[in-house]
């Protein structure tokens, strides 16, 4: 495979990116541009969610940098980087696409990768885990009702932020967190991917769709969720050596900071020190 030609602070063998949510107000575009131009891949998976056609139908919101960023990941995949395109609930628009090339993106519902070490991860979004999550209808509404609410409080906390110059922190996540039915629901969630994950027989799975960043080995399977773009800003990058890493962006620093890793590697080299 021919390299792209970048001069990026950090390449990775692969990077995992879901929930962009590319035309909703709440995309944290200039963050995730900013990602971009420092770290680059032999390989890029978008795990679902990348364009949110559901927002889209009920107010047209594209702004240029939502542009720029489907021009960056479709230049790469022009110029010799692997793009798959995992599709997920707010884009299956494109489901009719499925195993078909678009600029040399590669659309699927799931795929396996292969690390480097031979170890085997499924990826998918996620959104099939839905109806072992929810709670029930009302429960249902009731959630998104109150997560379009806590959106617009994260969209006037960060405002208020950035006008007095500090960095973005995502109050959306911090209320989350401290939800009882919002935890358990997670909790569930993460179940559903790792008993999938055993029935496919592979060592991990790779998902997004509930906008909570994690890994964590749980019998004996690794369960790995790379977050969002709207909240957490977060992905998740393999090293040349195999390692793996749960990364989220500082957008006041202009760099990653590691939330979790899987040492699967032999080592970790001085360049994975780096990509952190």
């Amino acid at each position: 495979m021919s390299q792209a030609n970048y001069i990026a602070k950090n390449h990775h063998r692969t990077i995992w990116l879901s929930d962009i949510h590319l035309g909703c107000r709440d995309c944290k575009a200039e963050f995730l541009l900013n990602f971009l131009h420092d770290n680059t891949a032999d390989r890029i998976f978008l795990v679902g969610d990348i364009v949110d056609f559901w927002a889209l139908q009920r107010r047209v919101y594209w702004p240029e940098t939502h542009n720029q960023i489907l021009n960056l990941i479709l230049q790469r995949a022009q110029e010799g980087v692997d793009v798959f395109y995992l599709l997920g609930n707010h884009d299956e628009l494109m489901k009719p696409y499925v195993k078909q090339l678009f600029g040399n993106v590669q659309i699927h519902s799931e795929f396996i990768h292969t690390t480097v070490t031979g170890k085997k991860l499924l990826m998918l979004h996620g959104d099939k885990y839905d109806s072992e999550v929810c709670f029930g209808k009302f429960h249902a509404k009731l959630g998104d009702a109150l997560y379009d609410v806590l959106l617009w409080l994260n969209r006037q906390c960060h405002a208020v932020r950035k006008r007095l110059g500090l960095p973005y922190w995502s109050m959306a996540s911090y209320i989350k967190t401290k939800v009882k039915k919002a935890n358990e629901a997670i909790r569930r969630y993460r179940d559903a991917a790792i008993a999938d994950a055993k029935r496919q027989d592979v060592d991990g799975i790779v998902c997004g769709h509930i906008h909570y960043p994690q890994m964590e080995m749980v019998d004996g399977t690794l369960y790995c969720n790379d977050g969002d773009w709207i909240e957490n800003c977060t992905t998740m990058i393999e090293s040349q050596s195999g390692n793996l890493k749960l990364l989220r962006w500082k957008d006041g620093e202009n760099k990653t900071e590691v939330l979790s890793q899987m040492n699967w590697g032999e080592r970790l080299s001085k360049l994975d020190e780096a990509a952190a």
